[in-house]
């Protein structure tokens, strides 16, 4: 059985920017300028942002207060559901992600 890649790590590497690494070593820099609305606003300044992690149990990236980002979506397999996506800056694949 196949399962989706899931994020494995997360840092804030600038504002309102993430470097996420996936469990299959897919490495994606994004930035979520412009696009935290609704319920993301209020993650929309530089201290919220910052305070990003790994949900272990689901795989994703989330913040305090539950909010959380679909993995698929940050992985690059679907379309979010908003039809916003945050732009893609940087995309490379680890060789070895097991050290």
């Amino acid at each position: 059985m196949l399962t989706s890649p899931r994020v494995a790590k997360v840092e804030c590497i600038g504002a309102r920017q993430l470097r996420v690494t996936f469990t299959d070593g897919l490495v994606r820099e994004l930035d979520f300028a412009g696009v935290l609305i609704g319920i993301f606003e209020s993650i929309d300044d530089d201290v919220s942002f910052a305070e990003v992690s790994v949900d272990p149990v689901a795989g994703t990236v989330c913040w305090p207060g539950g909010l959380d980002l679909d993995p698929d979506v940050l992985h690059g397999d679907h379309e979010p559901a908003t039809g916003i996506s945050a732009l893609l800056t940087r995309e490379y694949r680890l060789e070895d992600i097991s050290n």
